[in-house]
């Protein structure tokens, strides 16, 4: 049986899509899945935090990954998952026809979505993207404050963009914590170096709450 395969995808920069790969990467390895990556952004950050985590665990990661050229796309994801669970892509912004394969090669797409007015404009070509590749999407409320007037507007239009089936919100929400980046600096992620967090707990559940959409 061919392995789940998860494109995170934002037309939108900066707004945490490599961050979140590489966390939900590591939380569904840890829950016994056969994980692989796949980078087909130019920046090649989630890549190069692969080298960095190669270096920290002695050459173990734990998980495939793979850095190719979007039109390779396809191919190697079919390919890699005959051999594995789940294969996340990490796909570009800004570039139309890569994303477009990546949004294509993908059982569901999750779009993480910070609750600012500029990432919720932002956030339009990706559901367009998604509807044209008759792909499920699912949007993550990403680096959220603290209990805001402003967040909470904000989040109650986020919802208003919903139509489900083809667009969904996830239940749980990503708080904005240092610890994401900061474990990634060290080429762990935050359910390894800091596990005992609310960060932590905030990834793992999100992962376990991915699985579950998709059966």
């Amino acid at each position: 049986m061919a392995g789940k395969v998860f494109t995170v995808a934002q037309q939108k920069g900066g707004a945490g899509k490599t961050t979140l790969a590489a966390h939900l990467a590591i939380a569904w390895m840890q829950l016994g899945y056969r994980v692989a990556t796949v980078d087909i952004d130019p920046q090649g950050s989630l890549s190069r935090w692969f080298e960095v985590r190669s270096d920290a665990t002695g050459g173990e990661p734990g998980f495939t990954h793979v850095q190719i050229t979007g039109w390779r796309t396809q191919n190697e994801v079919e390919k890699l998952a005959r051999a594995h669970d789940v294969v996340v892509i990490d796909s570009p912004p800004h570039a139309q026809t890569e994303a477009r394969i990546a949004v294509r090669a993908a059982g569901l797409v999750i779009a993480p979505v910070q609750p600012s007015p500029m990432d919720l404009w932002a956030i339009h070509p990706t559901i367009d993207l998604t509807k044209q590749e008759k792909r499920r999407l699912l949007m993550v409320l990403n680096r959220v404050p603290p209990r805001a007037r402003l967040a909470d507007e904000l989040i109650a239009r986020v919802h208003e963009l919903v139509a489900p089936p083809e667009v969904d919100i996830a239940a749980t929400q990503i708080g904005n914590r240092t610890a994401y980046a900061g474990t990634l600096l060290t080429g762990l992620s935050v359910t390894e170096a800091a596990r005992k967090t609310q960060a932590a707990q905030e990834m793992q559940d999100l992962a376990e709450e991915i699985l579950g959409r998709v059966g």
